[in-house]
């Protein structure tokens, strides 16, 4: 084994991945701890999250190795990274300036594209469009957060599917439980009265709340508004790819991450909307490009 290991790091809403490679880019191994984002930064309860996951994190990787380099992609990361980079620093052991960080989607879209070569499209708990030009430089459509904005992302979709709920419950009181998409929300939720899903949809961190996406997804083949919802779903996302390439002109197009994998509707809606564009759908792997990179600068 090289002495020269790099970890890479993919941290979402939902989950944390990481993986482990040594100079030959060779993965070592690789696993998943909770999620996190850099927003947790702006409260001491999100503070103290992100210290717990980064302790399993590092509990995890020591098991296999000791990283020389840590390279990691968050969602939320705005550039101001120092505090994080100092606890990464400090669970491996590692002066500061050997961690580096940047948005997730980065490591996303280096994971599928040279630069310059093609738009990814990823729908996590948010979602968002990437184009990486020949100079380097990255470009964005959405991913502005899911209290903005953020289409066709798992919180979006659960977003949707409360609101649809909680309208019909407005007009037709009791409706619910003639609708299987409100029957498995409020199963989920443990009750169907309005101050559960108060508390989920305000008392919840977003990745919690996106993970509702999946009961969605569940329902889509036998009730209209699950299906409808994952449709427009689709459309959302594909109007982030329409946008990128409205600005920099036509480029084969990667649609990945785990919200736009929770029903084939979604991708489908995305060609209907995007005729003529080279489309393709992949599970991405991130956190092993991030480790490689990681491997290589060590």
């Amino acid at each position: 084994m090289s002495a020269a290991l790099g970890l890479g790091i993919d941290a979402g809403g939902t989950q944390t991945r990481w993986a482990l490679a040594d100079a030959h880019g060779q993965l070592l191994a690789e696993g998943e701890v909770a999620g996190l984002s850099a927003l947790q930064m702006s409260s001491s309860d999100g503070r103290a999250q992100v210290q717990a996951t980064f302790d399993a994190l590092a509990a995890a990787v020591r098991a296999h190795g000791q990283p020389q380099r840590i390279e990691a992609g968050l969602t939320g990361f705005g550039g101001d990274g120092g505090q994080l980079s100092a606890w990464l620093a400090a669970r491996f052991g590692l002066d500061g300036a050997a961690v580096g960080l940047r948005n997730d989607i980065e490591f996303a879209y280096l994971d599928n594209f040279r630069p310059g070569q093609g738009y990814l499209v990823y729908a996590g708990t948010g979602s968002i469009a990437a184009y990486i030009d020949g100079a380097g430089q990255f470009h964005r459509a959405g991913g502005r957060g899911v209290l903005l904005d953020d289409g066709g992302g798992g919180f979006w979709i659960a977003r949707e599917a409360l609101r649809c709920i909680w309208r019909r419950e407005d007009e037709d009181p009791g409706a619910w439980r003639t609708s299987a998409l409100a029957r498995a929300v409020f199963e989920q939720l443990g009750d169907s009265d309005w101050a559960a899903s108060r508390q989920f949809i305000y008392g919840q961190e977003r990745g919690a709340i996106g993970k509702l996406a999946l009961v969605v997804a569940a329902c889509a083949d036998r009730d209209p508004d699950a299906a409808r919802i994952l449709h427009e779903a689709g459309l959302e996302l594909a109007r982030l790819g329409r946008a990128l390439s409205q600005r920099f002109g036509p480029r084969p197009l990667v649609v990945a991450g785990r919200a736009a994998s929770l029903h084939p509707c979604i991708v489908a809606a995305m060609r209907s909307a995007l005729p003529g564009t080279d489309l393709r759908q992949v599970i991405g792997h991130a956190h092993h490009a991030a480790a490689r990179l990681a491997a290589r600068i060590a």
